[in-house]
């Protein structure tokens, strides 16, 4: 069985730099900053000494998916991030019980790491992100 862990909490913003400031307060240190033109993004991330990151996501634009998820939920929480060890084995499995993927196959994320996304009719209103840590 695989290890279950949180990989990270995505947060969308309209500003990265307006919302590091608490995170850096809190003690996490930033560990990088990146576009991910294909997500329509720019994403910052902040590590903890040990565990989940927090990732701040701030849109390219409005009709990106997290200019959408700010136009119409405002900022704040937009997915909960799971590390998985094998993401195309792990769809296979959800699909196998019926469960609404957004992403049947993986894309490339921030880091270099393969993504996919669960429905949030699935998950009980929560987006939740696949990760394979890019190797």
């Amino acid at each position: 069985m695989d290890e279950v862990k949180i990989d990270h909490i995505g947060i969308a913003t309209k500003s990265i730099q307006d919302s590091s400031l608490i995170w850096e307060i809190l003690g996490f240190t930033n560990s990088g900053e990146e576009i991910v033109a294909d997500q329509g993004v720019k994403v910052k991330i902040f590590s903890a000494d040990e565990g989940t990151k927090i990732e701040l996501l701030e849109p390219l634009g409005e009709e990106t998916p997290i200019g959408k998820f700010i136009k119409k939920r405002g900022p704040g929480i937009q997915q909960l991030a799971i590390s998985v060890s094998d993401i195309k084995k792990t769809i296979l499995k959800l699909k196998k019980k019926n469960i609404n993927l957004i992403n049947e196959v993986p894309t490339k994320g921030a880091n270099g790491n393969l993504i996919a996304f669960i429905h949030p009719s699935s998950a009980g209103g929560i987006l939740i992100e696949l990760v394979e840590e890019n190797q």
